[in-house]
């Protein structure tokens, strides 16, 4: 049995591979890889491709789920905080570009019905490709991604009043009004629905599809809120994308929100090629051969108009020139919404057949330079910032306009602040005593758990906790992982624990990780992957017990201490040689006998306070090296002759374990 589709997805994906990787070596991003796929695959090149629907119905999933994924990691707070910049920022972005665009078509002698359509498809921008560069830079939480995004739903909410005005434009239609007002009743439920499942349906139902640990329902699960909340937002007659935006915003509000979109990113991924590709499909290349130069200055036009609208309606909400600026160099394209509309304007006439041919070609050259402008904006944005007549007008329309600016654009700002902070994995008894000690020493810290109990119960107590599985790279990425300081790995799942040791080494090679296993033999492969400590429960579990057993035989304590250190340094000992070590590493590695500790000096001693290191020779009477003092949060490290330790500093020093502990009886109250 042949199916069709399946040779067009060979197709798609095996030229795109070598397109991209062409590409890649060549600096170019990968979304223009996949539109001149589609231009090469097409109907107007070589018709690699038999059903040009199959591969519309893929690129409709993938922005479904762009949408989606862009949804959950939004909230509805942070959609109520950017309330005026999709009101106000999105009506003036696409009404000014509609009268713009409108009184050039009757100035190049277009009927006022069609010129205004025409405004109507050249104020859409893509919400596609927008979204994707920014998530893909991490800009979604910046002030100018939050704006952009708020824009972009403004467009896609605004495109279905658009489509109920174009009979009326044409002529053909009497119950307009009617129409509009069932359609803000129909949304006006379908955000009563919204709200209602993200606060109390969808976290009850995850919290007991997390109970069963079966992956398989949990994908399942989201991936019907996604398309179930699109269908509906579609049989309502409002637009698939913002039924995803919706759906994702439901799950947003629940602790599986970070699982659920690592879950759904993979799908994303794939299906959002199939968009690129489809979006490339369209482009008539012998169309483009014959007007190129009529084609590149509408191209230049409707740049230089819509992103000189895009970059006031910066302006008119309040913000500074290099943010403003960076707006107006993200949306100056035509997006892929336009291309419905375009369909619904042939359909009544508002549009001929040439002058879509040069709309859709404007259209695609404008999406591939879509990735370029907004790599260049950064450039652009810092130079004008430092023009004095450029922050001059900037300062003047923000005082005009400030009182339309969103004051709570940073509602999450302090969760992307995160860093140098330590991320417990797994909170059993270990990890909860690593957290009291974090939270005591003021340390910054994240917890990542699989066991919904834990999570509800310890979210209600405050914990910064949240569900997921670090197996999976992208909830280490949600972690910070790359601006942490310290991992540690407290699971009991042998294989969890290898795959999550090795994907945090894939994001930073500096993070500090600890693994704590079960058994001796997992020591190995665990600092084969990148561990940097590893403690095994089973050979602590017996130093504990034997402890217990010399103990009742009145055995002193500094014998017993002493025994435990060389036991400890025998059975590490024999893993050192596979550890991958830092430069710092490997010299302790050298010095096997040697180790570092920091102690807070809780009272003097006339040895090592209140006088300078060159005097006390604290080097020659413990046999113990200062390195370091902190002192009301300030780190000395340029320990000279006349550095003097007070009592309340935290003195860092490195010697031999037993010198370490004489040392600090010295300075501790017992």
């Amino acid at each position: 049995m042949q199916i069709p589709i399946l040779t067009d997805i060979v197709v798609i994906l095996g030229l795109s591979i070598a397109v991209i990787l062409i590409f890649r070596k060549l600096g170019v991003p990968s979304i223009i890889g996949f539109l001149i796929t589609g231009v090469i695959a097409g109907p107007y090149a070589f018709q690699l491709i038999g059903s040009t629907e199959g591969v519309q119905v893929f690129a409709e999933i993938g922005v479904i789920l762009l949408l989606f994924i862009i949804g959950i990691e939004f909230s509805i707070k942070s959609l109520a905080a950017i309330k005026k910049s999709v009101f106000i920022g999105g009506s003036f972005q696409v009404f000014v570009t509609i009268l713009v665009m409108a009184l050039l078509g009757m100035g190049i002698g277009l009927p006022w019905n069609q010129a205004i359509f025409l405004g109507f498809i050249f104020s859409l921008s893509s919400t596609a490709i927008v979204l994707k560069i920014l998530q893909d830079k991490g800009e979604m939480s910046t002030p100018h991604g939050k704006t952009i995004l708020a824009i972009l739903i403004f467009q896609d909410i605004i495109v279905v009043p658009m489509m109920l005005f174009t009979p009326l434009l044409a002529g053909q239609s009497t119950n307009i009004w009617f129409e509009i007002l069932m359609m803000f009743l129909k949304a006006g439920l379908l955000i009563v629905f919204v709200l209602i499942s993200a606060r109390y349906l969808v976290p009850r139902l995850f919290y007991q599809i997390a109970k069963t640990k079966s992956k398989e329902l949990f994908i399942i699960v989201t991936v019907l809120i996604c398309f179930s909340v699109a269908w509906l937002s579609a049989e309502l007659g409002l637009s698939l994308a913002l039924g995803a935006f919706l759906a994702g915003l439901i799950i947003s509000e629940s602790e599986y929100s970070h699982q659920a979109a690592s879950n759904i990113l993979p799908f994303h991924e794939l299906f959002t090629a199939f968009f690129f590709v489809s979006i490339g499909m369209l482009l008539d290349i012998f169309f483009v051969a014959d007007h190129l130069l009529l084609i590149a200055g509408l191209t230049a036009i409707t740049i230089l108009i819509k992103g000189g609208i895009s970059t006031f309606a910066g302006f008119v909400l309040g913000y500074p020139i290099r943010s403003a600026v960076r707006i107006g160099f993200s949306l100056f394209q035509v997006g892929e919404f336009a291309f419905i509309l375009a369909t619904v304007g042939i359909t009544y006439g508002l549009l001929s057949e040439s002058i879509n041919q040069y709309f859709l070609s404007v259209s695609l050259f404008s999406m591939g330079l879509t990735p370029f402008f907004i790599k260049l904006s950064e450039d652009v944005s810092d130079r004008l910032s430092n023009n004095k007549l450029a922050t001059k007008f900037s300062n003047q329309t923000q005082k005009v306009f400030f009182s339309f600016s969103d004051k709570n654009m940073d509602v999450d700002k302090a969760e992307h602040q995160l860093e140098n902070h330590i991320i417990i994995i797994g909170f059993g008894l270990n990890g909860q005593n690593v957290a009291k000690a974090a939270k005591h020493a003021g340390i910054p810290y994240v917890i990542c758990e699989l066991n919904t109990d834990t999570v509800k119960n310890y979210k209600k107590q405050g914990e910064p906790i949240m569900y997921g599985d670090a197996v999976q790279g992208e909830i280490l990425k949600t972690l910070h992982v790359q601006k942490a300081k310290v991992v540690m790995v407290a699971i009991s799942d042998k294989d969890a624990t290898q795959s999550i040791v090795s994907n945090v080494r894939q994001f930073s090679s500096t993070v500090h990780v600890i693994v704590r296993t079960r058994f001796i033999t997992e020591v190995e492969q665990n600092l084969r992957l990148g561990a940097d400590e590893v403690i095994p429960e089973e050979f602590e579990t017996s130093v504990e017990i034997f402890t217990r057993v010399l103990n009742q035989y009145f055995v002193p304590q500094k014998v017993i201490k002493s025994f435990i250190r060389q036991l400890r340094a025998d059975n590490y000992e024999m893993f050192r040689g596979v550890m991958k070590r830092s430069p710092l590493q490997r010299l302790t590695q050298e010095f096997p006998n040697l180790t570092t500790a920091s102690y807070l000096i809780e009272k003097d001693h006339d040895d090592i306070t209140k006088r300078p290191v060159g005097i006390t020779n604290v080097r020659q009477k413990f046999g113990v090296t200062v390195i370091g003092i902190k002192r009301d949060n300030n780190v000395n490290t340029q320990i000279g002759p006349e550095t003097t330790p007070l009592m309340g500093d935290t003195i860092f020093v490195f010697g031999k374990p037993e010198d370490l502990e004489h040392f600090y009886e010295k300075i501790s109250i017992q």
